[in-house]
């Protein structure tokens, strides 16, 4: 069987350029989502669509708009699951030298270098911050040569100088060169992905990347910051979440779908993981549709 390695993702800007702005006037193949990671930065800005975040060890879902921006060598999964009517998905692609060394050590750089050393963990941006700075993001596309870097220092410097975000959490899993380790993290989350539905042994994820039980555990705590059963309890809430939101389903039969096999173990878990009980985070969401339709 041929698997895609999800590892070192080398990026190359157009001749001529030191950034790399792409924009996704439609749904993106989910195909060409995967576990990847690159030395360069990362600001993604979706002004209408749903999809999960998936940041290092940080995993949520966002329904409508989202800014994001990722550090260097943190890696990640796509973004979109589907783009709403007008909905873009707009990624910018950089080193954090892209102006060259020198001018990265001027002390007016000073507040920048702090955002990148920030965009380690992953930065997700608030609703002030998204309405001002989005719509100069989407505007990038009809700049180009100098004009187009002097109108992405002026989205920096605001980034680095507002409040208006939350800190991921999503280190733990950075590759700081291409190893060995980077396909190993990558084939377990992979596993994880494909099984999370299913009863998930340390023994058998253990076999997958050719460890035993004890050395498993210890790399993985090393590599992540969390045990293994925390992360798969983790991307079992987060696809609760995602049916919360997309589905009818009864919160008991969401319960089973995502791979609890009891009802009090995943309200507990629930909890735990997004500070809300499932019925609390369903009224939520609705009442956020409700007031954004």
């Amino acid at each position: 069987m041929i698997t895609k390695k999800p590892t070192l993702k080398k990026l190359t800007p157009s001749f001529g350029s030191s950034i790399l702005v792409k924009q996704h006037l439609e749904k993106v193949d989910r195909n060409d989502a995967y576990w990847h990671f690159h030395p360069e930065l990362e600001l993604v800005y979706v002004n209408k669509g749903q999809g999960k975040t998936h940041i290092g060890n940080h995993l949520s879902y966002f329904n409508n708009s989202q800014l994001i921006l990722i550090g260097a060598n943190l890696p990640h999964n796509g973004f979109t699951d589907r783009l709403t009517a007008n909905g873009t998905e707009t990624t910018i692609q950089f080193k954090s030298n892209f102006l060259g060394d020198d001018f990265e050590g001027i002390p007016e750089m000073s507040n920048v270098r702090s955002l990148f050393e920030r965009a380690k963990k992953g930065i997700r941006f608030k609703v002030e911050a998204k309405k001002v700075i989005g719509p100069k993001i989407d505007s990038l596309m009809d700049f180009q040569g100098l004009e187009r870097v002097t109108k992405f220092l002026e989205i920096l410097n605001y980034l680095a100088l507002t409040d208006d975000y939350d800190i991921l959490n999503a280190d733990g899993v950075v590759f700081e060169a291409e190893a060995q380790d980077s396909a190993k993290i990558a084939m377990i989350f992979k596993y994880v992905n494909k099984n999370f539905q299913e009863h998930i042994s340390l023994d058998d994820i253990a076999d997958e990347v050719s460890m035993t039980v004890p050395a498993f555990c210890r790399y993985f705590k090393k590599a992540t910051g969390k045990t293994f059963t925390k992360v798969v309890n983790e991307y079992r809430v987060v696809h609760a979440t995602k049916l919360l939101n997309e589905s009818q389903m009864s919160i008991a039969d969401i319960c089973f779908e995502c791979g609890f096999n009891n009802f009090s173990h995943f309200n507990k878990q629930f909890n735990e993981i997004t500070g809300k009980s499932a019925s609390n985070y369903r009224k939520e969401i609705k009442h956020i549709i409700q007031h954004s339709a």
